[in-house]
């Protein structure tokens, strides 16, 4: 993981949810709501309709 990435998660926010955001698997996991953000060319891609859901 980018440590770029780590540098920022203690100020970004699930834009859904304004939940915690953890990395996982070269994600960003919202451990509230579950949402998963894809970091491309290491930017976080926090946009809720292009998220996964944890469930699927």
């Amino acid at each position: 993981m980018d440590s770029s990435i780590k540098e920022i998660l203690s100020v970004l926010a699930c834009p859904k949810c304004k939940g915690c955001l953890i990395t996982e698997n070269e994600r960003l996991v919202c451990t509230n709501c579950g949402l998963k953000y894809e970091i491309e060319d290491g930017i976080p891609r926090l946009i809720i309709d292009e998220a996964e859901d944890k469930q699927k």
